[in-house]
């Protein structure tokens, strides 16, 4: 717990608009790839193909789209933004090791990664100063 508020209190000291611009265009990509997910579950099955030989494979599929969906639309807001990014790593994790696994897509490896580093940043980060999250804290 003294972790997280001593990491809160250098997030809330060091925050910049950069920074949560940053924070609600990770949650808007994230949000937009669980729709893309939900509205087209070929694609879904092509890129979950590698791992339909694990036991619990179909299990994938009905994780990665509400996980993006949800998680996405909190890491907007700012609102439990670092749960939000920890559902979302085992998923980037995922989507890079796909990339290896099956069939090599630089662009989506790119994005993957990408998108992989920045969670792990918001999952030290925090929400920041401008966000859900702050303003409740003040609120009490």
């Amino acid at each position: 717990m003294a972790t997280i508020k001593s990491l809160n209190k250098w997030a809330n000291a060091h925050t910049y608009y950069l920074i949560d611009l940053l924070r609600v265009a990770l949650g808007i990509f994230l949000f937009v790839k669980g729709v893309n997910f939900m509205s087209n579950l070929q694609e879904m099955m092509e890129v979950a193909k590698p791992f339909e030989n694990i036991p619990g494979g179909m299990g994938i599929l009905h994780y990665v789209a509400p996980a993006h969906f949800v998680g996405g639309f909190l890491i907007v807001i700012g609102l439990l933004t670092r749960w939000a990014v920890l559902a979302q790593l085992p998923i980037l994790i995922g989507a890079v090791l796909v990339n290896f696994l099956g069939e090599m897509n630089t662009t989506n490896l790119v994005l993957a990664f990408v998108a992989l580093l920045v969670c792990i940043f918001f999952l030290f980060y925090g929400s920041g100063k401008h966000s859900t999250d702050y303003y409740l804290k003040m609120q009490k």
